[in-house]
């Protein structure tokens, strides 16, 4: 589940991140600061990989994912979860990790998402469900 779970984590970053590339990033600053939860999680996603001229900063990066992830974005709380779980930008919580891990399970089936952890027989790759979900 770990290896799944840093899988996805890095594949919504990039996902984030490449979704970027038509927008600047004031209009992602004013997006995000309007409350659309897409453009909280690309600036968290900026703030946590250090581009387009922001500054790499884990707490920032944390502020803005929480804020996506409370409005249901299930990839922003699959991220959130793996940021309480590992201590990035915030106090580590494995309580915390746990709960934004099951609200994204709950959200990704009332949405229709493929599952995150695919049956242990199953030969889909987390690259391959993220691809499915047209993150990649």
């Amino acid at each position: 589940m770990i290896g799944i779970t840093r899988s996805f984590f890095v594949v919504c970053l990039l996902a984030f991140s490449m979704a970027v590339g038509a927008q600047s990033t004031e209009e992602i600053k004013q997006l995000a600061e309007q409350g659309d939860a897409l453009g909280q999680a690309k600036l968290a996603s900026l703030y946590l990989l250090g581009r387009n001229e922001i500054e790499v900063d884990n707490k920032m990066a944390a502020k803005w994912m929480a804020k996506a992830a409370k409005q249901g974005l299930v990839e922003a709380q699959v991220v959130l979860a793996a940021m309480y779980d590992r201590g990035i930008g915030m106090k580590g919580d494995r309580k915390k990790a746990t709960e934004w891990y099951e609200k994204a399970e709950r959200n990704r089936t009332s949405t229709g998402i493929l599952p995150l952890d695919p049956e242990p027989s199953a030969s889909t790759s987390s690259a391959t469900s993220a691809l499915k979900m047209g993150l990649i």
